[in-house]
């Protein structure tokens, strides 16, 4: 069982609601305002731009939010944010991607730096552990949209590459060159994906054990607690059995 997506889902059954979709909101802002400063605030003819307003629209982000989103980089006084890759190692000699958007590269740095180091692991130079990773289009559905076999059957006519289906709902994975052109497709047939976006997939995943699945999951959730922080990525995996005890922790 693939680990980091379970703990994801885990750790927002668990509460604090209002708090996460508060932080959520916030990088989502962050991420329609970069998109709108790099390719301008044309939602149609900048893909970006979309890709961050339609996923904004998927988690119930207020369309006033969206716009204020909008506007912010077209203010002279803008925030600069500067878009870096950290990896390293986790708990277990696990890999570990964190991408931010910062508008300070030195408090950033010292951050996830400092989540590495009282997590037990620690971080490396760029490109240490990208390439025991895949930059590939990820597109989710919810489960209503269609049962495992329509919902494959559509997919592979779009162009996508794979799908995996499960109670939480349909994961469409594609090139990341295609990811546009797919989701465009998909939405025709299956309406509006609930995200849209570019990760880094692992190639082969680390199993690791309670223990270092524990510290695993503790590293996630102060990286992702960061306000800079916008994506997290491991290799990591876990037996059914861990992740049973863990959930029910």
């Amino acid at each position: 069982m693939a680990g980091h997506s379970q703990f994801k889902n885990i750790m927002h059954r668990k509460g604090r609601q209002d708090a996460v979709r508060s932080k959520l909101f916030s990088k989502l802002s962050k991420e329609i305002t970069v998109a709108a400063k790099v390719g301008g605030p044309d939602i149609d003819g900048n893909p970006r731009l979309r890709l961050a307003v339609q996923n904004a629209k998927a988690q119930s982000m207020p369309k006033d939010n969206i716009q204020r989103a909008i506007n912010k980089s077209q203010a002279g006084d803008a925030d600069t944010y500067e878009e870096i890759r950290y990896e390293g190692y986790g708990p277990g000699g696990v890999a570990v991607i964190v991408e931010v958007l910062t508008d300070n590269r030195n408090r950033s740095a010292s951050n996830v730096r400092s989540y590495f180091t009282k997590c037990g692991g620690a971080m490396g130079e760029t490109g240490s552990v990208a390439f025991m990773f895949d930059r590939v289009g990820e597109i989710v559905f919810k489960p209503e949209v269609g049962d495992a076999d329509s919902v494959l059957e559509t997919a592979i006519e779009a162009g996508a590459d794979d799908v995996q289906s499960d109670d939480d709902g349909h994961t469409i994975l594609c090139a990341f060159e295609d990811l546009g052109d797919v989701s465009k497709a998909l939405e025709a047939d299956l309406g509006e994906a609930e995200t849209i976006k570019a990760i880094w997939k692992p190639q082969n995943n680390t199993e690791v054990d309670e223990e270092k699945a524990g510290t695993l999951m503790k590293l996630i959730g102060m990286l992702e607690d960061d306000d800079d922080v916008q994506n997290v990525y491991t290799n990591f995996e876990v037996s059914d059995e861990v992740m049973a005890k863990l959930t029910a922790a």
